[in-house]
């Protein structure tokens, strides 16, 4: 449907005569280009393949090039044609028979029907060269390929120039050049522009390190150009957008510490959106000074009427404090970047983008704050028909001398389309820096993308782990990601994620488990709730001076409304263990099961 065709093979080489009295073999004639679909550009064809050698009585012809490809049915330039090979010589002073003559150019291939060029001719092969002493002519250059004709919109192809004829004796005569093809009916000129936005071609990228945005494709066919790269402290330029047809181009990465760019729409008809730029890493603190937080991802481009959405840029990740080692005293690293969110889908059909991972915290030395993690970018939702983008996970928290950071929350997944298409999984949250006195907290899970006509809520994601540490000041596990909702009339509610294990510790207490998610809502007219989410485990810890850490509540399960069960509630975390003989922590509680639909359906079951 949409794309350039491929381009046609050289023909091949004729075969020398290996004796007197045997004439050389003709070359091959090129292979045609291929043609474009609904839109696109017809291939360039290959050229004609070299006439064979002879010593006495006559050598080959070149082969005839190819024809160009038709461009697309609809919008398109047609293809070059391909040139024709150059004629076989005669190699010896006592031959007696012409050299070869060149090739016949290709004809260049026809324009789309709405808007396009002909393609080119090919121009003619060289005669071949003599070298008789009997003053005997060499051979006569080919003529060149007729240029494609246009249709309703656009110029002709220019004909294809004339072969040269070949050297030797009096020299053979030059090939008549190829006739330019007929111009459009409707308007037989030079490309018609409208503004400096051409109709037909892609938008120019931007330079790297300028952090300008990329140029806009044609109105009617064209992809966006790539933004340009950021300098240190400046974001990447957006990617440009598509017109009518055409992908938006890719947002440029940020620089050290700054947001990318946002990746540019895809075409109003068919088109995907464009992937947003990365977010530049943070730049390191000098000593005594805090580590500088990483830029954000941009976010991806929505697909057009037809597309696909694109996928948030990565964030960058936190510088470490206080210089190259992490180590000067009472400094704070840098924080992670968020992840860019993901692009919408078409509004009639295509798939939504993923959102952007979030950046890592920054290390930081004894004493010193570990960065915290950026959150992850939320998928993107689907239009009519496609499926929503997943969430993606937050960044982990950095390690500190004395406070882990805490680890990002995961994004939400997106939802599915309003008539057909699945809801995503939210993003895991990240893990918790480690440390010497407080260890980070886990970052909560994405919430599961909500179902929307007909279909059921996606899960919810997992909660992060709870950082390590070494004395005291235990850390919690990240809470689960709630289901997503069942669909408005059917479906069943996605399950509750599970809560993260609790900060493991090495001299006095341990963490708590995080809690479980709660379960996502069933559809109005039918659908069940979805259960809750398990709490997490307790930390472990290897002293008789505290306990193991307690486990995490279940979460509870979702309600039905009109006919469906009630989710089944999760249940607690179990208790952290007591490595070195004291005690253990407690089992969190378990989750409430969900409400039975109002005319028909149990309530859930407690965890």
């Amino acid at each position: 449907m949409y794309g350039s065709a491929g381009t046609g093979g050289h023909g091949g080489v004729g075969g020398n005569a290996i004796a007197a009295g045997l004439f050389g073999g003709d070359g091959g004639a090129g292979g045609a280009g291929g043609a474009a679909g609904l839109f696109g550009d017809g291939g360039a064809a290959g050229a004609g393949g070299a006439g064979g050698e002879s010593t006495t009585t006559g050598a080959g012809s070149g082969g005839t090039g190819g024809t160009g490809g038709g461009g697309g049915r609809l919008i398109g330039n047609g293809g070059a044609g391909g040139q024709g090979g150059v004629g076989g010589a005669q190699t010896s002073s006592a031959a007696t028979g012409t050299a070869g003559t060149g090739g016949t150019g290709g004809t260049g291939g026809v324009a789309g029907w709405l808007y396009g060029n002909g393609g080119a001719g090919g121009a003619g092969g060289a005669g071949g060269a003599n070298a008789s002493s009997a003053n005997i002519a060499g051979g006569n250059g080919g003529n060149g390929g007729n240029g494609g004709a246009a249709q309703l919109i656009g110029a002709g192809g220019i004909g294809g120039m004339a072969g040269a004829g070949g050297t030797g004796g009096n020299g053979g005569a030059d090939g008549l050049g190829g006739v330019s093809g007929t111009g459009g009916r409707l308007y037989g000129g030079a490309p018609l522009e409208f503004s400096a936005r051409p109709l037909i071609g892609d938008g120019a990228d931007a330079a790297p390190g300028t952090g300008q945005a990329g140029g806009t494709g044609g109105w009617l066919y064209g992809n966006g150009g790539a933004g340009g790269s950021g300098a240190p402290g400046q974001a990447g330029g957006a990617g440009g957008a598509a017109g009518l047809i055409g992908n938006g181009g890719p947002g440029g990465a940020g620089g050290a510490g700054a947001s990318g760019g946002a990746g540019g729409t895809g075409g109003w008809l068919y088109g995907n959106g464009g992937a947003g730029g990365s977010g530049g890493s943070g730049i390191a603190g000098l000593p005594g000074f805090n580590g500088g937080n990483g830029g954000n991802g941009g976010p991806g481009g929505a697909g057009g009427w037809w597309g696909s959405g694109g996928v948030g840029g990565n964030a960058g990740t936190g510088a470490i404090a206080g210089g190259s080692d992490g180590t000067s005293t009472g400094r704070v690293a840098g924080s992670g970047g968020n992840g860019g969110d993901g692009g919408g889908g078409g509004w009639l059909f295509g798939d939504a983008g993923a959102g952007g991972q979030g950046g890592s915290g920054g290390d930081a030395g004894t004493p010193g704050a570990g960065g915290s993690g950026g959150s992850g970018g939320s998928g993107g939702a689907a239009g009519l028909i496609g499926a929503g983008g997943a969430g993606a996970s937050g960044g982990a928290g950095g390690s500190g001398g004395t406070v882990g950071g805490n680890g990002g929350q995961g994004g939400h997944g997106g939802d599915g389309g309003w008539l057909s298409g699945d809801a995503a999984t939210g993003g895991q949250g990240g893990v918790g820096g480690d440390a010497n006195l407080h260890g980070g907290s886990g970052g909560a899970g994405g919430a599961g993308g909500a179902a929307s006509l007909f279909g059921d809520g996606a899960p919810g994601a997992a909660g992060g782990d709870g950082g390590h540490t070494t004395r005291s000041g235990p850390s919690t596990g990240g809470t689960g990601g709630a289901g997503g909702s069942g669909g408005w009339l059917v479906g069943n509610g996605g399950t509750g994620g599970q809560g993260g294990v609790g900060g493991a510790s090495t001299l006095f207490g341990a963490g708590t488990g995080g809690a479980g998610g709660s379960g996502g809502i069933g559809g109005w007219l039918s659908g069940a709730g979805g259960a809750g989410g398990v709490g997490g485990t307790g930390g472990a810890t290897a002293s008789a001076n505290g306990n193991g850490g307690n486990g995490g509540n279940g979460g509870n399960g979702g309600a039905a409304q009109v006919v469906g069960d009630g989710g089944d509630g999760g249940a607690g975390g179990s208790a952290g263990n007591n490595t070195a003989g004291g005690d253990s922590g407690v089992d969190g509680v378990s989750g409430a099961g969900g409400a039975g639909g109002l005319l028909n359906g149990a309530p859930g079951t407690g965890g």
